[in-house]
């Protein structure tokens, strides 16, 4: 064995006592180990990072777009209801405060507030569990784009290390106006944003508010709900103050800006005013939407809704309706419920009215009525509440008859039906779209059955269109916000009688003014109908009250839809 002498420390370490050799070479190995786990550690949560789309950051849903059968944009909201704002449309005034009340250093950190973590991390710790999370602006984003809402230590530092990548990606102008789009304002479900905020809150764009609307937005962030104006204006004013004494400590504004500001006198819009249904016919569009796609597709946005809605004609349709009512209501002698003794009312119980219109060639719902205030009432009516047809029937049982190469009698519903039978009557009534119930009995000619509007709007339709019957429907095409379609619905027709058949159970019809049209009342004169065929559309017109009572005199009740009738134009 060779003898070797033992080699002489190195020159840093000579000047270091011998006996603190070994814990010197300790603490230099235990660093060196450290700070290869913590790159490990940081180059984990990188890599986990990375695996992201960072491109969501700045892809936010778009709001879904209504059409009506031309082509024309709906005043309505179907799903998502985000308009997007770039840090442009934001008033200076309202960035100063975001900057006030969450997040002081956000146009100098990068991304991250070490020291607002640390305390945190030691008031965690103290707690022993997550009750601070000292997040930047920049983190809430992140946390928001990728819905990372566990609190636990893995998921906080998957957070930070999203949040570098968004800082690395994009800048502070894009990361505000990022996180402005995304947050929850309180407003109601689906709706994100502060422009969608402004618009329901105060009825302006963002770039119109005034201070003091901006620093009560800005004073909701932290509790949306608890503290929205249509919820409690109180707590939210409460909230726009401590946002004024936050910017007053930072600076930014002094006591008299304040006392001015708070002297801003505030407008809040009622939530009618910001209703997202805006009549019978929108609430159909959502419901059908909701039907035929998921609620993800909904909520991902930028859908085009192409709808069969002829807007013009369903506002004349319903102004015709209401103004007859209103006339009605106030004639001397009339003694039922009326609209104007039941305006504000939770429970109204006024003359009721519901309508339908089909294309008659298609089945395409061109109108759809469902009451007569849809801010009081959003119960519709036209697809759902099944009414007496009283002698609105006649057509049908003529229908019946004809099939059955029986002889018509217009005007003698009994005498029409009779040689046909209830049960042959009714299976005509089925195959023409109406579902009963059926009194099978001889009241039955007389109208002993019940039907939606939209029910005898289809009947009509199959009369006028050659026996076949239409399938209705609302929706024609929706389109994805690649321009792909991802839903079409086109006529879809169904045999329910002979062309002769059919047209034979059009003569009960009365030739008015170049229109086809028929009224019929209940013998208890509780409820009216009117069946309109037009050269393009088929109309069932009913009007009654929700608990049923007599109106009027049946006369009065037909001479009433008549007059509806004439005022039309030739749909």
């Amino acid at each position: 064995m060779s003898w070797r002498p033992q080699a002489p420390p190195s020159r840093w370490l000579s000047k270091i006592p011998l006996r603190y050799h070994k814990i010197v070479r300790g603490t230099l190995w235990f660093g060196v180990l450290g700070g290869f786990a913590f790159l490990c550690f940081c180059s984990y949560f990188a890599i986990l990072a990375s695996q992201y789309d960072i491109r969501q950051v700045g892809n936010l849903p778009q709001r879904n777009i209504v059409y009506d059968r031309y082509n024309e944009p709906i005043d309505a909201i179907v799903g998502s209801n985000i308009d997007l704002i770039t840090f442009a449309d934001l008033p200076p005034f309202m960035v100063k405060a975001l900057q006030a009340r969450e997040d002081a250093e956000f146009f100098t950190h990068s991304g991250i507030h070490l020291r607002g973590l640390i305390r945190a991390t030691v008031r965690n710790i103290k707690d022993r569990k997550f009750t601070q999370g000292a997040s930047t602006l920049s983190m809430q984003l992140a946390r928001n784009t990728y819905e990372i809402r566990a609190k636990s230590l893995h998921r906080k530092f998957l957070e930070i290390a999203l949040t570098l990548r968004v800082e690395n990606n994009y800048s502070k102008q894009e990361i505000m106006a990022g996180y402005l789009n995304r947050i929850y304002f309180g407003v109601s479900a689906g709706h994100l944003g502060v422009e969608d905020a402004a618009h329901n809150y105060f009825g302006k764009h963002v770039k119109e508010l005034n201070e003091s609307e901006c620093a009560i937005l800005i004073g909701i962030i932290r509790g949306p709900h608890i503290f929205s104006p249509w919820r409690d204006l109180d707590a939210a004013i409460s909230q726009r103050n401590q946002v004024l004494d936050r910017m007053i400590a930072m600076n930014f504004i002094n006591a008299a800006d304040k006392e001015r500001i708070t002297n801003i006198p505030i407008v809040i819009q009622s939530r009618n005013e910001t209703s997202t249904e805006k009549s019978y016919a929108i609430q159909a569009v959502v419901k059908e939407v909701n039907k035929l796609l998921t609620e993800e597709d909904i909520q991902l946005g930028g859908l085009k809704i192409f709808t069969t809605l002829d807007m013009a004609w369903q506002k004349r349709l319903e102004g015709e309706l209401q103004k007859a009512l209103l006339s009605l209501e106030s004639e001397k002698g009339y003694q039922a419920p009326r609209l104007i003794d039941y305006v504000g009312s939770k429970n109204p119980e006024y003359l009721q009215m519901t309508a339908v219109t089909l294309e008659t060639k298609t089945g395409a719902i061109l109108a759809q009525i469902g009451g007569r205030n849809y801010e009081q009432s959003r119960f519709d009516r036209s697809a759902t509440a099944r009414r007496d047809l009283g002698t609105a029937f006649e057509p049908f049982v003529a229908a019946a008859a004809a099939e059955r190469g029986k002889p018509i009698f217009v005007g003698s519903p009994v005498a029409t039906g009779r040689p046909v039978g209830p049960e042959g009557v009714e299976r005509i009534a089925r195959r023409c779209g109406l579902t009963g119930p059926f009194l099978l009995t001889e009241d039955l000619y007389r109208g002993a059955v019940s039907a939606t509007p939209m029910e005898m709007a289809i009947g009509l339709s199959t009369l006028a269109n050659q026996g076949s019957r239409p399938r209705p429907y609302l929706i024609r095409e929706i389109r994805n916000s690649e321009n792909q379609i991802v839903h079409a619905t086109g006529p879809l027709f169904f045999p329910a009688l002979t062309p002769p058949a059919a047209r034979k159970a059009l003569s009960v019809l009365e030739e008015t003014k170049g229109t086809d049209s028929f009224t019929g009342a209940t013998g208890s004169e509780r409820e009216a109908w009117t069946l309109r065929l037009g050269p393009n559309g088929s109309t069932a017109i009913w009007v009654g009250f929700d608990q049923p009572q007599v109106i009027t005199q049946e006369s009065r009740l037909k001479k009433l839809l008549a007059e509806i009738v004439n005022r039309l134009d030739n749909k």
